[in-house]
């Protein structure tokens, strides 16, 4: 632990981004791909969307058995039904997404008219809203089984984050995501960065730390620790609290900016969940 704490000291010279220097969204980018490049020359580009199996070969494997029979075909079974049931005004959510449940790859994304991002989570519960139901809770529960259904349609599909230039609020939503993500917090005095960017690969109490690159995108996550699925912003709040910081609020601001950030640093891969994880 001590090790990993000194190790992050130089993390913004790892990748040259500082939370405080304000550059592109294209840069940043470039500059997570040219550092994963070189901490993992082996590994193709496309392969980070299996998160930290694309650099865990042992438990790539195992993770590769787990797949035969996937923990998570009954939630993806459930959000079909949930997708295919009438609301009780006889509507559904085949009438908030005409274009089918595909729709993974275009969230988040900027809503101008609202001046906030909008997550695939938010949008699902104001469709249920807007047709008179209750909205689901954002980490546990029934959303996955929706959740997990959209997301298994629409593998394959590639990332696809826009930052609008036409909107500066937009550029400020990103912005505040990508300085929730260099900022150190909790008793531990650790960012995201320090253990997804500078550590990445490296081991912490047995586990090996994955990259930050194509960690959304196999999102919902049955993992073996919860027995379930699980959504994005529960796993950032399981990570606040192993830093021993407080965690925020499920889809409020902080997560669903630090969303916006995470997901366009992934624009160009394919999605693949949900997924399964230890």
């Amino acid at each position: 632990m001590k090790k990993l704490l000194a190790m992050s000291m130089t993390l913004m010279m790892a990748v040259g981004i500082s939370s405080n220097v304000v550059a592109s969204p294209e840069a940043d980018k470039a500059a997570w791909d040219n550092h994963y490049k070189q901490r993992f020359p082996g590994v193709p580009a496309d392969d980070y969307i299996n998160g930290v199996y694309a650099i865990d070969k042992v438990g790539r494997e195992n993770w590769e058995a787990i797949e035969e029979f996937p923990p998570y075909e009954p939630f993806i079974d459930a959000g079909e039904e949930m997708w295919n049931t009438p609301f009780a005004n006889g509507k559904g959510y085949k009438d908030c997404f005409p274009k089918g449940p595909a729709i993974a790859q275009n969230y988040p994304h900027w809503d101008k008219e609202k001046g906030m991002v909008m997550t695939l989570a938010l949008a699902l519960n104001n469709c249920r809203e807007a047709n008179g139901e209750k909205p689901l809770k954002y980490k546990k529960g029934s959303i996955n089984n929706i959740l997990s259904y959209v997301a298994y349609q629409s593998r394959g599909n590639k990332i696809n984050v826009v930052i609008p230039k036409d909107d500066p609020r937009a550029m400020e939503a990103y912005e505040d995501g990508k300085k929730f993500y260099y900022t150190r917090r909790g008793q531990l005095n650790f960012s995201c960065a320090s253990c997804h960017i500078q550590n990445a690969g490296n081991v912490l109490r047995t586990e090996v730390l994955g990259p930050a690159k194509g960690q959304i995108s196999h999102f919902p996550v049955y993992r073996s620790k919860w027995g379930t699925v699980g959504t994005l912003h529960r796993r950032f709040t399981g990570c606040n609290k192993q830093v021993r910081a407080a965690p925020f609020k499920a889809q409020g601001k902080e997560y669903r900016n630090l969303e916006y950030f995470l997901s366009y640093q992934s624009n160009g891969l394919e999605l693949n969940g949900p997924g399964a994880r230890k």
